[in-house]
């Protein structure tokens, strides 16, 4: 049995009338002779037979039969034509029908022998010569068989060079059969993948005279023409995944991202609907996100620590107030209000301010990464609420900002803006900085840096306070005794606020005297703003403020507005009725002292 390799062979049988029958039986018995020693199969040698005469007709195709029984069937089933002899009728069939790929001929590039087999006993009736040259030339190995009466010239003009290996002359139909053993032979050849080294990496597949190299699927051959590499079928950007391919030996998958799953396409992909589990416990709303899901409150409710449960709001939380200084809920409905000293405008909104209550004012917040990006938020939107108080101007009142983690920044110094909308804005875009709480560090900026006239505080001989407000959230990493000291020597009022896990005892290191009116201190920073402290100082005893001598009543006045602005602040963002009522008692109990002072001095 032939096994040099897989073939494409087309068996051409003359059945014009003058073949008998009983001679038409021994071609009958040549092609199953020949097709009993080839390995056939689909990716082994395919066989094709056609019959001519006067005309062309397929017996059956490349594609039709992979197995000997099916085709010795088929052949036996022929019925001769018995017309006449139009080889060259023939020899253009097999060029433009018999040998393409869609009647079963494997593509050029995989290198399998395309061989036509042409049996006549006669003379052609129609030209040879130029169609088979055609077909030569389209890659096709003529053999040549020539029986009894045929014409050498002819076969000559049909078959493929070497002539003398593919031009066949058999005396009688008789000796065809023995002729057959012989053409075998000559058509099986050596096994060259058995023969030498082929070098092939996975599979060597035997032409006549030859060889090439096979991968196995899911593989391509390689420019060296013997080794073979894996198909990515995902690097062509065809495969239409949505979300991740993935090839698997030349072909792939489409894989989904954690929290979404495979359409019904095999491409496309779902969000998981965590929701319709029906476990989540919301009160109001349940929403979906890749990574699990979570509540959400409807409009004028707010979410609770445990996350499921929803809390009505006030109307000043939960609307768009544009309150200038504080919103007032009521029932169904709010008010704004203006800090003492202070008249409601028209508009309902905005608050009348006292021009000659000027100071310098520098913020020193902790941006460590213990406050996190969403309590920072909180931080920020806190110190915008104090700046809506200020008469910001360069003559009245200046505003610095300065942000301390394990370094210092200078966000923007006294003499950068020159309204409170820059500030507020200029608040807004300032970017979280993490890491460490040098505290320590952050009071020597200050005192070194943000009161210098050279980044816009005024000199001391103009009388314009100076006050510093420090917030932060946890133990410093750094001592802050000196620099909390020199601060107050040098004339700066000190406040302190403190959240969350802030040491108390380095908030009053840091605050002015009386050390309880200067710091603050809130759990946590949900309910920062809602702190009821009461900050009001008692600053004008006797002519006096913080050690130093209050040179005018405006700086007092300038003193006493700021500190009170500030203490309102804090009292409108409340939820503690009853510490409100109480801190409001005191500070109206200081506030009527120090008028009195005021006016036993003029």
């Amino acid at each position: 049995r032939c096994r040099t390799g897989p073939l494409d062979i087309v068996f051409v049988i003359d059945s014009s009338r003058s073949v008998r029958p009983f001679e038409f039986e021994t071609m009958r018995r040549f092609m199953i002779d020949i097709i009993g020693n080839l390995d056939v199969g689909p990716n082994a040698t395919r066989v094709g037979v056609i019959q001519y005469s006067s005309q062309v007709q397929n017996i059956f195709s490349l594609k039709t039969f992979f197995t000997r029984a099916d085709m010795e069937r088929a052949i036996n089933s022929i019925i001769p034509l018995a017309q006449g002899t139009m080889t060259g009728l023939a020899i253009q069939y097999v060029m433009n029908v018999a040998f393409t790929a869609q009647e079963g001929a494997r593509p050029p590039h995989k290198k399998i022998p395309r061989i036509a087999i042409i049996v006549t006993d006669g003379r052609p009736q129609d030209r040879v010569t130029e169609v088979a040259t055609q077909a030569r030339n389209a890659g096709i190995e003529i053999y040549a068989v020539g029986i009894q009466r045929a014409d050498m010239n002819s076969l000559r003009a049909m078959a493929s060079p070497p002539l003398e290996e593919h031009v066949f002359l058999v005396e009688s139909f008789e000796l065809i059969q023995q002729f057959g053993k012989q053409f075998q032979d000559k058509l099986c050849g050596v096994d060259m993948c058995v023969e030498q080294e082929h070098g092939c990496q996975h599979s060597c597949v035997s032409t006549p005279g030859s060889f090439y190299c096979e991968c196995n699927p899911g593989y391509r051959l390689n420019v060296d023409g013997k080794t073979c590499s894996p198909i990515d079928a995902c690097a062509d950007g065809r495969h239409g995944c949505q979300h991740h391919c993935v090839s698997v030996r030349g072909s792939y998958s489409c894989r989904c991202r954690p929290g979404y799953y495979l359409g019904q396409n095999k491409r496309s992909c779902i969000m998981i609907d965590y929701c319709s589990f029906g476990n989540h416990s919301c009160q109001h709303e349940c929403v979906s996100i890749p990574s699990g899901h979570y509540c959400r409150c409807r409009s004028g409710y707010t979410l609770q620590p445990d996350g499921k449960s929803c809390r009505a709001t006030d109307l000043c939380n939960g609307v768009d107030h544009g309150c200038e200084f504080k919103c007032v809920s009521t029932e169904g409905s709010y008010h704004c209000m203006c800090p003492e000293g202070q008249q409601l405008r028209a508009d309902g909104k905005t608050c009348s301010k006292c021009g000659a209550g000027h100071v310098d004012l520098v913020m020193v917040i902790d941006g460590s990464k213990s406050v996190r990006p969403q309590n920072f938020e909180l931080v920020k939107q806190f110190v915008n609420r104090i700046v809506d108080l200020l008469d910001v101007s360069p003559q009245g009142t200046r505003v610095g900002l300065v942000q301390y983690s394990s370094r210092v920044r200078t966000e923007f110094p006294l003499n950068k803006y020159h309204s409170a909308d820059e500030i507020k804005k200029a608040v807004m875009d300032v970017e979280y900085m993490e890491k460490g709480t040098m505290t320590g560090l952050a009071l020597k900026h200050m005192v070194e840096h943000s009161f210098s006239e050279l980044e816009g505080a005024r000199p001391l001989s103009h009388n314009i306070p100076r006050i510093g407000l420090v917030f932060t959230d946890g133990r410093s990493q750094d001592d802050i005794s000196e620099w909390a000291r020199r601060a107050k020597e040098s004339g700066i009022v000190m406040f302190a606020v403190g959240v969350g896990k802030a040491v108390e005892e380095e908030l009053r290191a840091i605050a002015s005297e009386p050390v309880e009116q200067h710091f603050s201190y809130s759990a946590d920073f949900t309910t920062m703003t809602h702190l009821v402290e009461n900050f009001s100082l008692n600053i004008c005893p006797g002519g006096k403020a913080k050690g130093r001598e209050i040179h005018s009543l405006c700086e007092c006045g300038a003193l006493v507005q700021f500190q009170t602005n500030t203490v309102a602040i804090l009292q409108s963002l409340t939820e503690k009725n009853i510490l409100y009522a109480r801190s409001l008692a005191q500070m109206t109990a200081r506030l009527e002292d120090l008028e009195k002072q005021i006016a036993n001095k003029k």
